[in-house]
């Protein structure tokens, strides 16, 4: 294999695994806050103009109402022209009047224009009515004359002023900028502030996270490569506690897949040499069938079938490292029988204190694979045997029973045995390979591969019950289903 391939990475995407600045989360928060910033000042910028305009005409009308009300205590012709001029230069205006009981009064007035090119009633200004105007004065103005009416303050006279724009031209221009100018400052240090928070929040630990993947896809069975999460409580901190699992969960994974491959390698060398040593044996057990003595021909069919199966299981010894069993060949059988040969099969002694019960009815028949079903119930007695072997106490009873029962089409079957029950850590991992054994240095494989040949029949193996003094697994295997193409044409063959 090529180094790539042993570090699980694709050639050619080592460039990928490294983000550059310009395009890491960092930069994009980074430019994002800002433009949002800016298109939030924006909006607010609109307002703020118009805002501004109203206040400078507010301001020069009520500087107007201020010097016609003066003139209007007195006599305003006797105001010089120089007088007057100097009047309307102070307040940038060409001419000021005021209307008084319908009767309007021109006060003081320069060189009049030739015409007005906007007329603006103070009293009817709104910030958002006026913004397209203020934008209109803001980008085109400066050459126009506004005529300027309204009341100001409690005054029940009206005033009026004739001015040009082109100082409010100029000042809207000045306060544009000064707003623009604020504005940058301002996107820039929120963004500066929203960036360094955001990145000790997330970035920073979702850099992290994305180092720690990275080092655990290079060396999956390295402890290092675990993530160390934070004690946040936090989606972040989810994430972490979530990653940290599936890192260690993978690397047992790992191991585990490891130990299978060890084991199969080891198997593989020696199953040339046990196929040839249980050849030999059913040659010379083929033997004991001329010897005459009955004890002999009783005990020699069962030696022969056990032979046959062990030569079996040795040909077949890596099947659990394959993909999948073999489909099961299902024929119909009498389950008693088969109970007999498991029971012959564990070699229980007077000696080892236990008893064996076959409580199937002799005409209980199952539809199932011969050699799988004896397989399963083979690895079920032999843990039940097992667990019971250790206790040194003679008055206990150390019981194993197989039983059956049939709910319409379904056969289920029991093994029930009275010794200590499972651990806590058997049965969180129940058929699971070398986590789920009762005994210190077991590996578990028994449960694990009855669990998948009962399942290749369509059934379940469960644990019905563990506690002192009982253990209950039950295999549920449903007869074959009826295909109806294959009974019609059944029936149509001629007798």
């Amino acid at each position: 294999m090529t180094e790539a391939a042993d570090t699980g990475v694709f050639p050619g995407k080592q460039a990928d695994r490294a983000v550059p600045l310009s395009r890491g989360l960092s930069a994009k928060l980074l430019l994002l806050t800002i433009a949002f910033v800016l298109f939030a000042e924006v909006l607010f910028f609109l307002p703020s103009v118009a805002s501004f305009r109203i206040r400078w005409l507010e301001e020069r009308l009520a500087t107007a109402a201020a010097v016609a009300t003066i003139l209007v205590q007195g006599d305003p012709t006797t105001l010089s022209r120089a007088a007057q001029n100097d009047v309307l230069a102070a307040i940038g205006a060409k001419a000021i009047a005021v209307r008084d009981g319908g009767v309007s009064r021109l006060l003081v007035v320069a060189d009049m224009p030739p015409e007005v090119d906007e007329h603006i009633d103070i009293a009817k200004e709104g910030v958002l009515d006026s913004m397209p105007d203020a934008i209109d004065t803001l980008l085109f103005g400066g050459n126009r004359m506004l005529r300027v009416y309204g009341r100001v303050g409690e005054s029940a006279k009206e005033f009026e002023l004739v001015i040009p724009d082109y100082r409010l031209h100029r000042a809207m221009l000045a306060n544009a900028r000064y707003i623009v100018f604020v504005s940058l400052l301002i996107s820039l240090f929120t963004a500066a502030l929203v960036y360094a928070a955001i990145d000790r929040i997330m970035i920073r630990p979702i850099r992290t996270m994305t180092r720690s993947m990275l080092t655990f896809s290079d060396a999956p069975d390295n402890p290092a490569g675990v993530i160390v999460p934070e004690a946040r409580s936090d989606e972040i901190g989810l994430a972490e506690r979530e990653l940290a699992a599936m890192q260690t969960h993978l690397q047992r994974m790992l191991h585990e897949r490891k130990h299978l491959a060890d084991l199969g390698l080891a198997v593989s060398k020696i199953n040339h040499d046990m196929r040839n040593i249980l050849a030999s044996a059913q040659l010379m057990s083929d033997r004991l069938r001329m010897v005459k003595d009955p004890a002999v021909q009783a005990f020699a069919p069962k030696l022969l079938r056990t032979l046959d199966r062990a030569v079996a299981y040795s040909e077949n010894v890596l099947s659990y490292g394959r993909a999948q069993e073999p489909a099961p060949a299902r024929r119909r059988l009498r389950l008693s029988q088969l109970v007999d040969d498991v029971h012959g099969l564990l070699g229980l002694e007077a000696e080892q204190g236990i008893e064996f019960f076959n409580a199937v009815d002799t005409e209980f028949e199952i539809e199932a694979d011969p050699d799988q079903l004896f397989r399963v119930l083979t690895n079920l007695c032999r843990n039940a045997v097992q667990a019971m072997a250790g206790a040194a106490d003679s008055a206990i009873v150390n019981r194993l029973t197989v039983y059956a029962e049939r709910e319409g089409s379904v056969s289920r079957i029991l093994v029930a045995d009275t010794g200590p029950g499972l651990p806590q850590k058997a049965r969180e991992n129940l058929f699971a390979a070398f986590r789920g054994s009762a005994r210190s240095r077991g590996t578990g494989l028994g449960l694990a591969i009855a669990y998948e040949l009962v399942r290749a029949h369509g059934g379940q193996l469960e644990l019905v019950e563990s506690a002192g003094g009982r253990t209950v697994f039950a295999v549920t295997i449903p007869d074959q289903p009826v295909r109806l193409d294959e009974a019609r044409q059944g029936m149509r063959r001629p007798a």
